[in-house]
């Protein structure tokens, strides 16, 4: 069957949206990508199962990751202070693991709703609602 005539399942191009700004978000345009995401999150309460659920996993996940990014990046300059260089290859190192680690989480959300399929986020995605 060609791909072209395949028919797109209720709220995918939503879902591909979201999963999209939850990329812009870590990728692009931090904090305007995820104004638009808590928009399309707190204003779509009627959308189809597929988008609301896509929306509701990168607007949670988007907080944790970002808590996270922050929360250690300040635990570590506090404890290390900024004149030891062990802070910053701590910081360096774990923005760079926790940050990478989300955006190919990202793509992975991105290529399941462009197939028309729920995704769960590993660890920081809320337990999937059913529908």
């Amino acid at each position: 069957m060609d791909d072209e005539h395949t028919p797109q399942k209720p709220g995918q191009n939503l879902a591909i949206i979201a999963e999209a700004l939850y990329l812009a978000n870590l990728l692009i345009l931090p904090g305007i990508a995820f104004a638009v995401l808590f928009w399309l999150w707190r204003t779509r309460s009627d959308v189809p199962p597929l988008a609301r659920e896509h929306l509701r996993q990168t607007f949670f996940v988007s907080l944790w990751g970002g808590t996270l990014i922050a929360g250690f990046t300040v635990a570590f300059i506090a404890f290390g202070g900024l004149q030891w260089a062990w802070t910053w290859v701590l910081v360096i190192m774990y923005f760079t693991c926790v940050h990478s680690t989300l955006v190919v989480c990202g793509m992975l959300g991105l290529a399941r709703a462009m197939a028309g399929k729920p995704f769960c986020y590993p660890l920081l995605g809320p337990k999937p609602q059913d529908a």
